[in-house]
């Protein structure tokens, strides 16, 4: 496919993954994939799960029409993808999944090349990425919001890829497609079916691989402006759970986007349409920023954190006073 043009090219990819998505459709209801509400549950009706195994496809479609491309990478993610689609199927122990995402996110960061730095700076940089894979897949909670947040961090990398030209575009193209084909069947008020700890986590490894290589390239702190949305909500999350003595990795109600859907007249695909504009709009200092001096990135990062941490904790707060929406 590499030697069509790219709108054939392209098309081909889609088709593929729209194929699929239909094929798995089918086997999940036939093998009773399902998403049954609970009291913790934002949907109200049970749905598929693991239809973001798309993404994880996605990506081994790229790594074979790539000639193999960072395989050390695609392995973990192999590795990683199959637990999370079994925790999807029949739930697994938290030590249990947390063996195998140390060895897929150190095959990334083998990959990266971080493994040639200190021991004590890896195994540090190791834990950081394990806890951001976990909080991006937290934050999987409501119709859309992986998708179009991912899609915002997706098009960020893109746009700066564009300038640096530090990995192949379709790395990035190729998750992309995924997303849109995705969410024909979730961005809806009731969704086809979920992305599933398969899909959410998949996506997170593919992002956190760009931010790894784009960090470690540029010696910047503005990549991580785009995923700044999801680290405020996951971030602050995390942290007031544990003031509380709460166990993290048990399902809750508490992030900011549950309390939105909750307390407020907001449905589920407006509260992941504001997040995700919010994140494009942090699309714009990273792109504008990118040449300036370090001094200035860092004060843009710090200021674009503080900021949007302050609106988050007053939003949160009087949110949090609400009594639950009819």
């Amino acid at each position: 496919m590499t030697t069509l043009p790219p709108i054939a090219h392209y098309s081909i990819v889609a088709i593929l993954l729209v194929l699929m998505a239909f094929i798995y459709l089918r086997l999940a209801s036939r093998f009773n994939i399902i998403d049954k509400p609970n009291e913790r549950s934002s949907h109200t009706v049970p749905t598929i799960r693991g239809g973001g195994i798309l993404f994880f496809l996605s990506m081994l479609l790229y790594f074979v029409v790539s000639g193999f491309e960072y395989p050390f990478f695609i392995l973990g993610l192999s590795l990683i993808a199959i637990v999370s689609f079994i925790d999807d199927l029949v739930t697994l122990g938290a030590k249990f999944r947390l063996v195998f995402q140390f060895i897929a996110l150190g095959l990334l960061l083998y990959e990266v090349g971080f493994v040639t730095s200190p021991y004590l700076f890896t195994l540090g940089l190791l834990i950081v990425t394990i806890g951001f894979t976990n909080v991006y897949n937290f934050m999987d909670g409501i119709n859309g919001i992986t998708g179009l947040c991912s899609l915002a961090t997706l098009f960020g990398f893109f746009l700066l890829n564009k300038s640096l030209i530090l990995i192949p575009d379709d790395f990035i193209i190729y998750p992309i497609i995924s997303i849109i084909v995705f969410g024909f069947f979730n961005f809806r008020k009731k969704a086809r079916f979920f992305a599933g700890d398969v899909g959410s986590i998949s996506i997170a490894l593919v992002i956190a691989f760009l931010l790894l290589t784009f960090i470690q390239e540029t010696l910047s702190p503005l990549p991580l402006l785009l995923v700044l949305v999801y680290g405020i909500d996951g971030g602050f999350t995390v942290l007031r759970r544990l003031l509380n003595k709460e166990n993290i990795l048990e399902p809750h109600r508490s992030h900011l986007y549950q309390r939105l859907v909750q307390k407020t007249s907001l449905s589920h695909l407006q509260v992941s349409g504001i997040f995700s504009g919010i994140q494009l709009l942090l699309v714009v200092p990273v792109v504008v920023f990118q040449n300036h001096p370090l001094f200035t990135q860092l004060a843009v990062s710090l200021g674009c954190l503080v900021f949007l941490g302050t609106i988050y904790l007053i939003i949160y707060k009087k949110v949090d006073r609400r009594t639950v929406s009819a």
